[in-house]
């Protein structure tokens, strides 16, 4: 039950390392993705970083350009305002320095249009520029609360498993200090089981030893006073009367009842449906008191009036059968005679149903062939004929069982032992099939009946007949339930029981042998009541001897008594004067007259061959001596009785110690191989035990590396996330600086 308990905690501890380390491998692969997304990020931010600062450098060499060039403007504006005043005064002067001015001044506006131009295109790729750094940074900081996000719910799936881990690891030390408690106790309860199988060899060593010497002194005496071995001849066996079994047959007895009862159910059942149908017979399809039957029914009908000389049988038959079932009998099937008497009226009652089946199809046929019969109801009769015929089957399968049930009482060769429960399985297959086909033919009947009930021509005869021919019916089926049921339910004791038979072979035994069987019985029996009287005469004899020898004590000491009072007197009567001693002297002698007439009395109810004389003579003396032998006569021969019936124990008694010494021999095997199993077992829990400490210690070994691998990645983890977050922290700074 331990290893049972300890395979179960390993499959489940198994399942869940296993659901564990398949955890830790999705983990360990998230953690591989986070990994490669941070290094892709940071080589996008590195490209990113360099691209701002080569904008950046483009934006402080155009803002330095843009300064040079509005400085240029600035100045070229203020010479361009000096050079107009100077103009007006030398207009007709300087003709030639004014086309020069004035090329100069297209030169001087085609290079500031095309700084111009040069300045809003370097803002244009400065705002897109800034835009796209801007959204850049959004993405980075929405990408980076995700992962931080990410990196939480890691956390806190990697806090959950260090709990988990270090609680399984908890259970396993648990687990661990209960297999050791376990083992300590496998181990103390081996060591008693050492110590009392140690107990049980000696002991067993002492009974085989008191066994062998009663063994020796038993074959002895049954070699000295057996005069044959009458178990070992088959034919011989047979022969010997069986210990009684009075409650097997009080309860063969009770079957044997039950089964009368339910046997007079069906009888009874059986004569209603055959006699209404007789009525029926009369008065459907045609009214016997109108017209004129058929000849097939009148035959049919003359048949079926004598269906109580066929039916009545079987419950005779049985009775007699539940009649020679006693308490004093040995029921088998050997010794069943009756039950070939009901076999027999089995077979005639089969042979009346054989010689009314056609008679009773051709009336169905010639009810079908009338003009008041409907479809439906030529349906039903047809039903009804297919029943007909499956119950005759029926029948004839049960009398065929039945009749070989009593082969064993009649003929020695007719059934085999072995067969025994095969007929009586079938029988009761034949019963259930009997109830089946009854309950179909109740079904039918009940249809027909309600058809014909609505036919226009229904008289309150047909339906009380139908009426009763559907109950009749009704109560054979409940009948054929009740038989098979009970058959089914006493079946296995019947297979178990109805046997009889020299154990040595499984030869039948001839019918011959158990009515000598029975014989023996009786006389045995009778012996033994003699046996008995004969007991309690001697106790009755016994008891008078022990009365006889009480009284013949009373009586000597009444005797004593007498002569003591005897002497009294006389010497009173010496002393005295013979004057005044008339009257005393005739009061003493009164007295002693009396005295003896009792003790005469007396003597003459209990010892009548003691003398009647008051003082002690020769007679006397020698019937004392005759009843003294008499007395020790009686007493050797109840001793001669005692110890006759001390040596029949004593030869039941070494009987016994041979069968116990057999016994002593089989428990002895058994309890060897008991110590063999039971070593075994140890010796197998020993190996289980040390197999289940390897295996937690390795289990707890591979759990503690696993959780210091996954506590170095989570540590390397945090790293790479505190790296990230500074990363972006140091990018975010600059940007807002930016």
């Amino acid at each position: 039950m331990a290893s049972a308990e300890l395979q179960g905690k390993y499959q489940k501890l198994a399942q869940e390392y296993s659901k564990l380390r398949a955890q830790n491998q999705v983990l360990k692969k998230g953690v591989v993705d986070e990994q490669a997304n941070s290094a892709a990020l940071k080589e996008q931010l590195k490209m990113k970083d360099q691209s701002l600062r080569k904008l950046q450098q483009e934006m402080d060499s155009l803002t330095f350009r843009n300064l040079q060039l509005a400085k240029r403007v600035e100045l070229l504006q203020d010479e361009l305002a000096l050079s107009e005043p100077r103009g007006k005064k030398n207009k007709k002067s300087g003709d030639s320095s004014s086309q020069l001015s004035q090329e100069q001044k297209s030169v001087f506006d085609e290079d500031l249009q095309k700084k111009i131009e040069e300045n809003e295109r370097l803002h244009i790729q400065f705002f897109e520029a800034d835009e796209q750094h801007k959204h850049v940074e959004a993405e980075l900081r929405s990408r980076l609360a995700t992962l931080e996000t990410e990196a939480a719910q890691h956390q806190a799936v990697v806090d959950g498993l260090t709990r988990k881990y270090m609680e399984t690891i908890e259970k396993l030390q648990n687990d661990k200090a209960k297999l050791e408690v376990i083992s300590q106790a496998l181990e103390k309860e081996a060591k008693e089981c050492r110590l009392r199988t140690e107990e049980c060899q000696l002991q067993l060593k002492n009974l085989h030893e008191d066994l062998s010497g009663r063994l020796e002194e038993s074959l002895s005496v049954i070699n000295e006073k057996v005069p044959f071995n009458d178990t070992k001849y088959s034919q011989y066996n047979a022969l010997n009367v069986p210990v009684h079994n009075r409650r097997h047959q009080l309860k063969m007895r009770d079957i044997a009842g039950q089964a009368l009862g339910f046997v007079r159910d069906l009888v009874t059942a059986l004569l209603n449906f055959h006699t209404y149908t007789e009525q029926r017979i009369q008065i459907f399809p045609v009214d016997s008191a109108i017209d004129t039957i058929s000849p097939l029914n009148q035959r049919f009908s003359q048949y079926l009036h004598e269906n109580a000389s066929y039916v009545r049988p079987l419950e005779e038959g049985m009775l007699h059968l539940f009649e020679s079932v006693t308490e004093d009998t040995v029921t088998v099937l050997e010794t069943t005679v009756k039950l070939k008497t009901f076999s027999e009226h089995l077979t005639s009652y089969i042979c009346f149903l054989r010689k009314i089946l056609p008679y009773q199809l051709k009336s169905l046929e010639e009810e079908c062939e009338s003009s008041l019969c409907t479809s439906a109801l030529r349906a039903r009769n047809l039903e009804l004929s297919q029943d007909m015929k499956k119950m005759t089957a029926v029948f004839e399968k049960l009398q065929t069982y039945v009749s070989l049930l009593a082969l064993p009482s009649t003929e020695p060769d007719g059934l085999l032992r072995t067969n025994y429960s095969s007929v009586l399985t079938n029988v009761g297959a034949a019963l259930h099939g009997f109830h089946d086909v009854m309950k179909d033919i109740s079904k039918h009947y009940s249809q027909k009946a309600t058809i014909e009930h609505e036919l226009p021509i229904a008289t309150q005869k047909l339906i009380t007949t139908n009426d009763c021919i559907v109950s009749s019916v009704v109560a054979l089926t409940n009948g054929a339930g009740k038989v098979a049921s009970f058959f089914s339910n006493n079946v296995d004791y019947f297979i178990a029981s109805l046997s009889y038979g020299p154990k040595a072979t499984s030869g039948f035994i001839s019918p011959l042998s158990a009515e000598c069987m029975l014989q023996y019985k009786k006389k045995a029996s009778a012996y033994m009541k003699a046996l008995r009287k004969v007991q309690q005469s001697l106790e009755k004899i016994s008891k008078l001897e022990q009365e006889k020898e009480h009284w013949m004590l009373e009586a000597q000491l009444a005797k004593i008594k007498l002569e003591k009072e005897n002497q009294r007197i006389a010497d009173k009567l010496k002393s005295t004067s013979p004057g005044q001693a008339v009257g005393p002297a005739q009061e003493n002698a009164s007295v002693v007259n009396a005295l003896g007439q009792e003790e005469a009395s007396a003597k003459a109810v209990l010892e009548p061959v003691h003398s009647t004389s008051l003082l002690p003579d020769v007679e006397s003396r020698e019937d004392l001596i005759k009843n003294h032998y008499m007395a020790r006569i009686v007493e050797l021969t109840s001793q001669l009785q005692l110890a006759d019936s001390k040596s029949v124990h004593f030869y039941a008694e070494c009987r016994a110690l041979s069968k116990r010494l057999a016994l002593a021999e089989k428990s002895k095997e058994t309890l060897a191989e008991e110590m063999k199993v039971a070593s075994q077992s140890i010796s197998r829990l020993q190996d289980e035990l040390t197999t289940t400490k390897r295996s937690y210690e390795d289990q707890l070994s591979m759990m503690s590396d696993h959780l210091c691998s996954m506590n170095e990645t989570l540590s390397k983890q945090r790293e790479e996330i505190d790296t990230l977050k500074m990363s972006s922290k140091g990018n975010s700074k600059k940007n807002k600086s930016r």
